[in-house]
């Protein structure tokens, strides 16, 4: 084995390249077995961001059931969510091009899927859902207006038969929102979730139920539970059409069943079996017969999978090789879900509840790229107003190079959008992009991040810009004091939400030397007057009410204080971003530009809110890099894509 070479931290060439995030292993989502085929859906970079469905027989062999080029992606609430079905050997999906609901036979008679939905440009769909007894499938349907009308979207829950192609059917209205349209087995009955402005679904949902007539009418609506400060999640029936939910009801997001018109909560613990609901669909348990319940659930930081004995109230504990799961679903004799580990991006994994084993079934990470994989080690650092805030620290990692002997390694913190979302241990080659160049990084769980109860969530409630911000700090901090990076030498990057706690920590401390806001938010008036309706009212919460607390948006707002910032700031903006609109990032530009602060600013024209293709991921990958380099002074003699960064004198 050769020695390795010295080089300075930040410095080091990598194998993990921008190619290898795009053309390797697929995000995956969605699993689910019907008739014994395994499908899910994969999105790819390398085919312009599509999102693929896939289906793997008996034999072992996948195949895209989605022919090349269709992409089944719903713009639903702007970040979508399940946009398929299979039923009836038929792949039901949206397409993400016009947002219709078509459906594609499995049996190769005809490669060309038969719209179901009429040609209609303000309509999108989500979330399909088949009700085999009115051979319908239903939907969440957001229907826009023209600009003209000064309206927000309606949103709906809408019947689309199967033999009657064009026909829609509204089912429910008159709420700001809608997810979870479930028929019961007998289909009977139909269950869903609601909110309304200003609650956010992590804040604040009514779980509803209704009878269902012969001919498919919905009668007189039952609230079964939620209210504005409950949120419910994913109702599902059991085999014998039990009504089941998870609710924080008790502070945290455990699992309840309906019975004799009360709630019953089936196993109470300090754990959280749901996640915030950014996208529609999302699974966190599945019934594998009436008295056995397959779940995930989170426990600080990790994921855990059990089988719940509903009957006795007993939960195995089921081992398995990850820390991170989402996903499950479930047949009548086995679970699927997505997992993944520090050293494994998310795979297809499939749970035998007779055998308790868990096996992969999809192909696992290459062993000749894990010595370069850092793996994380959890940590938790004192805060302001005496909290303590969470997050997980990776080294530097490189078998080829050492740094100088006394070196310490600069620091990357990085902020997860949101902000109520969360970080976790999964395998995540955009950071092992920067470990394995030598740079170290902190990936923060800030206070208002889910997984801790939702007291920890609430902690961000009218803090945005002031608990994150001193998490943030506060980590990096801790870092240093236990002698692990260069203080000197901190950086902070994030994105969405994430971005704005960037540039709140760029402004109003002096923490950081620089950093990186990818489609960030720079002013927070402008983001309550000008965004999307699912998070139009988000900041009534996390900021306060508007106008009635403007005052407060302008103080917290990074491009009203530029005189604060005093260092260098990359920004990567998408030009079709409804959610974080790109005049968020010129603003902040200019404000920069007649400071005469470094400044540098890449727009994608193609891209929406994330960066999706595999070319445009690579851009921005290697302008930030040069970026950091540049700014650090850091020598690699790497060559790479040309940056312009405005006002760095040489």
């Amino acid at each position: 084995m050769l020695e390795p070479k010295t080089a300075p931290y930040g410095g080091w060439r990598s194998p993990i390249t921008p190619e290898l995030l795009t053309r390797g292993t697929p995000a995956r989502d969605f699993p689910c077995l019907v008739d014994g085929i395994l499908y899910w859906q994969e999105s790819r970079p390398a085919e312009e961001g599509r999102v693929a469905v896939v289906a793997r027989a008996q034999d072992g062999v996948a195949r895209d059931v989605l022919p090349y080029p269709m992409s089944a992606r719903s713009k639903v609430h702007e970040y979508g969510g399940r946009a398929w079905l299979v039923a009836e050997n038929h792949l039901f999906f949206i397409l993400q091009d016009n947002q219709r609901l078509y459906r594609l036979p499995l049996d190769g008679t005809t490669p060309e899927p038969e719209a179901l939905t009429p040609v209609d440009e303000h309509s999108r769909y989500a979330e399909p859902v088949l009700d085999a007894r009115h051979r319908r499938i239903l939907c969440v349907r957001e229907r826009h207006f023209e600009p003209e009308a000064n309206r927000e979207p309606e949103n709906s829950l809408v019947a689309i038969p199967v033999d009657e192609p064009g026909k829609v059917l509204t089912l429910v209205t008159g709420s700001d929102f809608y997810a979870y349209p479930r028929p019961s087995p007998s289909g009977d009955r139909l269950a869903w979730l609601t909110w309304n402005h200003p609650q956010m679904p992590w804040d604040g949902t009514e779980l509803w139920c209704a009878p269902l007539s012969a001919h498919g009418e919905v009668g007189e609506p039952e609230k079964i539970a939620g209210d504005t400060d409950e949120s419910v999640f994913q109702p599902a029936w059991s085999p014998a059409g039990e009504l089941h939910f998870v609710s924080d009801h008790s502070g945290w997001w455990n699992l309840y069943r309906h019975r004799n018109g009360d709630n019953q909560p089936l196993f109470p613990m300090e754990a959280d079996f749901a996640t915030p609901l950014w996208a529609l669909g999302m699974s966190t348990y599945g019934f594998i017969d009436e008295h056995r319940i397959a779940c995930l659930f989170t426990q600080s930081g990790d994921w855990h999978l059990g089988l719940l004995h509903a009957d006795t109230g007993k939960m195995d504990a089921i081992a398995t090789p990850y820390s991170t799961l989402s996903s499950l679903s479930c047949d009548k004799t086995t679970a699927v879900f997505i997992g993944a580990a520090p050293d494994r991006s998310g795979e297809v994994a499939v749970f035998s509840p007779l055998s308790k084993a868990v096996k992969t079934a999809t192909p696992a990470e290459a062993d000749d790229i894990k010595p370069w994989i850092s793996r994380p080690r959890p940590v938790s650092f004192p805060s302001g107003d005496g909290d303590i805030a969470h997050g997980f620290f990776y080294p530097p990692r490189n078998p080829d190079f050492q740094a100088p002997e006394g070196d310490r390694p600069p620091l990357i913190v990085m902020c997860h959008g949101g902000p109520t979302g969360a970080t976790s241990t999964a395998l995540n080659y955009k950071i092992q992009y920067w470990t394995s160049r030598g740079f170290a990084l902190l990936d923060v769980n800030y206070r208002g991040s889910t997984g801790y109860g939702r007291d920890y969530r609430e902690k961000l409630a009218g803090q945005w810009g002031v608990a994150d911000v001193q998490d943030v700090a506060a980590g990096a901090a801790y870092l240093a004091e236990e002698g692990a990076v260069n203080p000197d030498q901190m950086l902070i990057r994030g994105s969405s939400a994430g971005g704005y706690t960037v540039l709140a920590a760029l402004t109003f401390t002096d923490t950081f030397r620089a950093g990186a806001s990818l489609y960030g938010i720079g002013e927070l008036e402008a983001l309550a007057r000008d965004t999307h309706k699912f998070e139009s009212r988000y900041l009534d919460k996390l900021v306060g009410p508007y106008p009635e607390e403007r005052e407060r948006y302008r103080q917290r707002s990074p491009v009203n204080h530029i005189d604060r910032l005093q260092c260098p700031v990359i920004f990567l903006q998408g030009l079709e971003d409804k959610v974080v609109p790109p005049d968020q990032a010129r603003q902040m530009v200019d404000a920069l530009r007649a400071k005469r602060i470094p400044v540098a600013y890449l727009e994608f024209p193609d891209e929406g809110h994330g960066f999706r293709k595999a070319d445009n991921i690579k851009r921005a990958l290697e302008a930030e890099l040069a970026f950091y380099r540049r700014v650090l002074g850091i020598d690699a003699g790497e060559d790479l894509p040309e940056l312009v960064i405005e006002n760095l004198g040489n």
